[in-house]
């Protein structure tokens, strides 16, 4: 059973930055991991994807605005948000693919002034 804890959320102004974090349990290592978000009413989205070897992708929303990144020895994925936008207002979830899939609880971003 893979666990997995999102922190970093919050509320911040627009052009503003916040970095999130998923701590996981487990060999972290082998795990291909993603962060995803969702609004009320909406279907949750990809924002932005990184495998066990580093590969990234990004959704084309964020791309140029967001990075993602993975720290192995600690266990933690992260996602730096730049240049935030009110339309970037969600909960944002980490993923992971291991044997399953496994999903965070969700952190909530609001972008307002």
């Amino acid at each position: 059973q893979v666990q997995l804890v999102e922190s970093g959320g919050g509320l911040v102004q627009p052009g503003g930055s916040l970095t999130l974090s998923c701590a996981a349990s487990g060999l972290f290592y082998e795990y291909h991991m993603a962060w995803y978000r969702q609004t009320p009413g909406n279907e949750r989205e990809s924002v932005a994807y990184i495998s066990n070897r580093g590969a990234t992708t990004y959704a084309e929303s964020v791309k140029g605005r967001f990075t993602i990144s993975r720290d192995n020895r600690k266990k933690t994925m992260y996602l730096q948000m730049n240049s935030l936008k009110p339309e970037d207002t969600a909960v944002y979830y980490c993923r992971a693919n291991f044997d399953r899939e496994y999903w965070g609880q969700g952190t909530q971003v609001t972008v307002s002034s």
